[in-house]
Formats: C-alpha cells, structure tokens, sequence
C-alpha cells in the first residue's frame, strides 16, 4: 500500500510517517522504481504500535525504546514496564502541575469583580514578579 493508504489504515499523517522514518523510528519503507514509499502489513503493524504510543503521551525517545523491546523477543517484561511507569510518573506530575495552575486561576477569577472596574487581580498577579 501508498503512503496514503498507510496513513489512513493507522491514524498518522503521511508527514509524520515521512518524520518517523526520516528520525529513525520506523525503517525506510521499500521504494518502487518510480520513489513512491510501498508499506507491508508488518510496517502496518509497527505504524499502529507508534500511533498507540504516542496517544498514551510516550515521547520519540520512549517509543523507540519500546519499539526495541516489542521486535525484541528474548525482551525482559520489567523493562518494558519500567519505561511505562516512569512514563506515568512524568503524567502524574504534568496532571498535578495542570490542576494547580487551574486551581490558581479559578481562584483569581473568584476574586475578579468582572465587571466594568479596570482593576482586575488576574492581571495583577500575571503582572507580578514571582
């Protein structure tokens, strides 16, 4: 199948396959005499694993790790999941930063009259060196 096909078949846009393959996470497709990139059901498969990885928020570098572990058949489990909770870590942090910037905020706007006043202690805090 065509870049396209491959694309549409796994959910990731023919440019970030052409990314993919130019950072060295997935091998070069096999090229037809005329240069168009042909995919197989194996590149396929590899395709679909990259778009799951990358919807559970693993970064190029994890994905390649994982990559490695999943061809590789004589893999430890505990590697693998070292990689997924150290990934899970990373999240739980990025969540508990996300809901103190959101409590922060909610509070400022609690104490914004929102009305036609010009002060506004949103602005004032952003204003603020911290």
């Amino acid at each position: 199948m065509n870049i396209g096909e491959a694309s549409k078949s796994s959910g990731i846009s023919a440019k970030m396959i052409r990314y993919y393959e130019g950072i060295g996470l997935i091998g070069p497709a096999v090229r037809t005499d005329s240069g168009y990139r042909v995919y197989n059901d194996q590149d396929l498969h590899t395709l679909r694993f990259v778009r799951r990885a990358r919807d559970l928020g693993f970064s190029v570098e994890q994905m390649n790790e994982l990559l490695a572990l999943w061809k590789d058949r004589s893999r430890a489990s505990a590697d693998v999941k070292r990689i997924a909770l150290g990934h899970v870590e990373e999240l739980e942090r990025k969540a508990k930063a996300l809901r103190e910037m959101a409590d922060t905020l909610k509070h400022l706007a609690n104490n914004c009259h929102g009305d036609g006043r010009p002060d506004c202690p949103i602005l004032e805090d952003l204003g603020r060196s911290h």
